[in-house]
């Protein structure tokens, strides 16, 4: 791939906006689905290996402690590439340059940083998220290996997006591909083959995460990249740090809440129902993780589009990738709420063939669902403000949704008589509500105030 030749691909101000969109979305979907299988066939393999949920449920236990690492990774990976991406289109790749190498520091740094955490803390931190001194044997297992590679997923979650923001989003999907083809092969071997069980799931995902940062940064400080790049970029300036800080807390939060969500959701099930329970949430968030994907990929394919076109002051598409974003998120999370509510029994047999878990978490799972299409926007919403540098914004509704609404409900609802069902029935109506209020304020904030920019410049 010739440099030259690279940049007829990178120009988001040409063409229909929502072809720009679909042509990142497309392949970044695709890398997105790849890459969460890296721990979605890590869960159908586990949920497979008995007669009971326990090792599965062991693995759910470690979800909070995966998002964590993953709200470090938006924080710092995340918060720069709408930066990132303004900066290319106000045409200063200078400043690019620095943004996309404090990005890389800040996230080695936090990756070291996390993983002595979490070897200290593990066990302490297992028992407070709920679990029992049976799944703890599981969760323990699989945390010991997955921490090795923490560094790797930071780096290959964290530093694709500016692959993708420069205009290559097909390199973007091959990073996250060849790591989760190799998962897809070494999970059976390891678990099964060498019957080396939970454990054998996590090194398959070690060693699949290590391929896949490697694939990223050879690109990042290749002659193929629009940026050049080189070691002497990545270091942290304050001013910078700041920056990306600023703008990706709304990512940190987002992740952030849905982790101490996760706790209170496995510590208040373990308490209502037992590991039975915390084994149905952990498939059901699979189930869900699976369907977010698509929307989740036209947003992050739209952020630089819509980022693009706001820093080269061109409103009226900035305008059009927006409402772009909403149409098109509405649509597909409708078709996944039927979708779910008519087949149940199917998405939950993939991730077990325990009878009790499957029977008991059919109307869970399809009353955690209801009112999906609200995520949608959310998403909307909480997108336009990223890709438009609105960090108070998108960090208030970030807490709307998780903190406010869903932390209170998951630990209130079962004690006044809903039981277990409380912890699931909490999802829908933060939906409703937080989804609905971060859209319509994006409305009356965002594209008002773009209508005014796009009049103003006429």
């Amino acid at each position: 791939m010739q440099r030259q030749g690279s940049k007829r691909n990178i120009d988001f101000s040409k063409g229909p906006v929502w072809r720009s969109i679909v042509a990142q979305a497309l392949p970044l979907t695709f890398a997105q689905f790849v890459h969460l299988l890296y721990n979605v066939v890590d869960r159908i393999y586990i949920g497979h290996m008995g007669g009971d949920s326990l090792a599965l449920t062991g693995v759910g236990l470690t979800f909070p402690i995966i998002t964590l690492i993953m709200a470090f990774t938006s924080l710092f990976g995340n918060g720069g590439v709408p930066l990132f991406a303004m900066a290319r289109g106000a045409g200063n790749s200078e400043e690019g340059r620095k943004i996309q190498g404090n990005s890389l520091a800040l996230l080695l740094l936090s990756a070291v940083i996390l993983m002595v955490l979490g070897y200290v803390f593990r066990k302490p931190v297992l028992f407070a998220f709920g679990a029992s001194e049976e799944s703890y044997v599981y969760a323990e297992e699989y945390l010991n290996i997955y921490l090795i590679g923490t560094v790797f997923v930071m780096i290959t979650t964290g530093m694709n997006g500016y692959i993708n923001a420069q205009g290559f989003p097909k390199i973007g999907m091959v990073s996250v591909i060849l790591g989760a083809a190799v998962n897809i092969v070494l999970d059976p071997v390891f678990i099964f083959l060498l019957n080396m069980g939970v454990s054998g799931a996590a090194l398959a995902t070690v060693i699949s995460q290590a391929l896949s940062a490697l694939w990223v940064l050879r690109f990042l400080f290749g002659k193929d990249a629009i940026i050049d790049f080189s070691w002497k970029d990545v270091r942290i300036d304050r001013s910078i740090a700041c920056q990306i800080s600023r703008l990706g807390t709304s990512n940190f939060i987002m992740q952030g809440t849905t982790c101490v969500v996760q706790i209170a959701c496995n510590a208040t099930l373990q308490q209502h129902g037992g590991d039975m329970y915390v084994g149905i949430m952990t498939v059901v968030n699979s189930i869900r993780e699976v369907f977010m994907l698509p929307v989740s990929g036209i947003v992050g394919g739209a952020q630089p589009v819509i980022s693009y076109n706001y820093g080269a002051k061109d409103y009226v598409r900035t305008k059009q990738g927006i409402r772009f974003n909403t149409i098109v998120g509405a649509v597909y999370t409708l078709a996944a709420w039927l979708l779910v509510h008519l087949f149940p029994r199917l998405w939950f047999g993939i991730f077990s063939d325990d009878p009790a878990l499957i029977n008991a978490g059919i109307s869970l799972l399809r009353i955690y669902f209801f009112g999906f299409v609200f995520m949608a926007l959310q998403f909307a919403g909480q997108s336009a403000f990223q890709s438009l540098g609105d960090a108070k914004h998108a960090i208030f509704f970030s807490l709307l949704r998780k903190i406010i609404i869903v932390l209170p409900l998951t630990l209130l609802l079962p004690l006044i008589g809903f039981g277990v069902k409380g912890v699931f029935i909490a999802e829908p109506v933060s939906n409703v509500i937080g989804g609905t209020a971060c859209y319509l304020t994006m409305r009356y904030t965002i594209l008002k105030r773009l209508e005014r920019q796009s009049n103003d410049s006429r």
